[in-house]
């Protein structure tokens, strides 16, 4: 997955700042690469690069990057190498124009399309699936960018949220199945696009809604305008959205993640109970869900992990020895209130299982008594093909053992998962409107 973002500020020509800062504010969702794209009076320009945000950029880069519109990117790879040709925003230039592109999601019948582009003479200098789709748009171009944009989204199968600069448009797109969030906000004399509401409040833009599955948002100097899809697509957005990688102080398609966190610990303390003496958290997106099996349980919630805050997010460190390293370095248990207590460890799910057998080893380490995990959603089984970087089944602790055979394998004295059910319940549903496939092996994009 990654995070995008698009400024169209009208007469500011520092939309690279807010670019920025919208960046910033998505950085846990991509930890790689970051890139800024900027629009001068219809000359684009691009400067990407490894690393976060802060790094990549400063006060002379961005000092450099005038123009009243600008798209960026932060990236978390699951479609092409971790290197620096793949970083974002893509920059196409084609007859008669050029322009910018964004994408958060995966696609899944990008080898097809990437051989039928290169029997055509197209040469790609990315591995991207990315790339695929900036070059499907340039190729369908006779004029009309949003009939271009029409045409490719009709091509491509798969899991997107694409935010695409021309020379005088800023334009959003949304795959039909609302996979992948992306929203809308009001900010000075024009718009601001994102993956989540947290970058419109970091940039103090007013939240108007999100972009709905299929549709198709334009951005110019008349104002915005909406071309809704003319197919009936079931929705189905991504339930690892709600479960993991949203912030939880971001609103998506109405439903407060941290709610909804909430909600999913409070119905694990109902269907997992455990004896114990204190309720902590695996810090940070476990940290709602365990306040509120706290709250239904009775049992005393305490902070157990202290979080290292210069550490980005391990799960999505792009090889295992670095995750590995990065639990040490991220996580250390706080002594005096674990020492002689029964624990419940509260995380927001269990993935690869080595995160969570080194948290549980060193909360025994720290004088735990007894260290039961308490998991805010169901085993996940299944790879994810649309964005979540579960590449094959055999990295999945949950897909090829037992739960009793996942519990010695971490070593804790028991573990409880939350229920399907009980998940769903969480955002409100009973079944209707998300992608479980990771969780139950139910694909809405058929994968091979």
């Amino acid at each position: 997955m990654c995070g995008i973002v698009g400024i169209y500020d009208k007469g500011n020509i520092n939309a690279a700042n807010g670019a920025y800062y919208g960046l910033v504010a998505l950085q846990h969702r991509g930890q790689e690469s970051a890139g800024i794209a900027i629009n001068n009076d219809g000359i684009i320009t691009c400067y990407k690069d490894m690393g976060y945000v802060n790094e990549v950029f400063d006060d002379k880069i961005l000092s450099l990057l005038k123009g009243d519109m600008a798209i960026g990117h932060v990236r978390y790879s699951t479609s092409g190498q971790s290197f620096a040709a793949n970083a974002q925003p893509i920059l196409v230039k084609f007859k008669n124009g050029n322009l910018a592109l964004s994408h958060n999601g995966n696609l899944v019948n990008v080898d097809a399309l990437r051989d039928q582009l290169e029997d055509q003479g197209m040469i790609f200098s990315t591995t991207t699936d990315s790339e695929v789709i900036a070059a499907l748009i340039a190729r369908s171009y006779k004029g009309d960018i949003v009939k271009a944009i029409q045409d490719t989204i009709e091509t491509v199968k798969g899991s997107y949220a694409l935010i695409i600069m021309t020379g005088d448009k800023l334009i959003a797109v949304r795959d039909s199945y609302g996979l992948r969030p992306l929203v809308i906000g009001r900010m000075n004399e024009g718009y601001a696009l994102a993956s989540e509401s947290c970058a419109l409040d970091t940039l103090g833009a007013e939240f108007l809604r999100d972009v709905r599955p299929g549709e198709i948002i334009i951005i110019d100097k008349n104002g915005m305008k909406s071309i809704e899809s003319s197919t009936l697509t079931p929705k189905k957005g991504c339930l690892f959205e709600y479960i993991y990688f949203a912030r939880p102080d971001s609103i998506i398609d109405d439903i407060s993640m941290y709610k909804a966190r909430e909600n999913a610990g409070k119905i694990l303390a109902i269907e997992q109970p455990a004896i114990a003496d204190t309720v902590i958290s695996v810090p940070d997106s476990g940290t709602p869900s365990a306040i509120g099996y706290a709250n239904q349980s009775g049992i005393p919630y305490s902070v157990g992990l202290i979080k290292n805050r210069y550490v980005g997010r391990t799960f999505i460190q792009p090889t295992q020895s670095m995750r590995e390293l990065g639990v040490k370095l991220k996580l250390n248990p706080l002594k005096g209130n674990i020492k002689g207590k029964r624990v419940v460890m509260v995380d927001d799910s269990i993935v690869r299982g080595t995160t969570s057998r080194k948290i549980v080893q060193a909360l025994r380490d720290a004088g735990a008594t007894e260290v039961h995990v308490r998991v805010s959603s169901p085993p996940v089984t299944h790879s994810c093909h649309y964005g979540i970087d579960t590449p094959t089944r055999g990295e999945l602790v949950g897909a090829i053992n037992t739960i009793e055979k996942v519990r010695e394998y971490i070593g804790a004295d028991s573990l409880g998962y939350l229920s399907l059910e009980g998940l769903l319940a969480s955002v409100g549903s009973k079944g209707e409107g998300f992608c479980t496939a990771c969780l139950n092996g139910d694909y809405p994009i058929p994968v091979k």
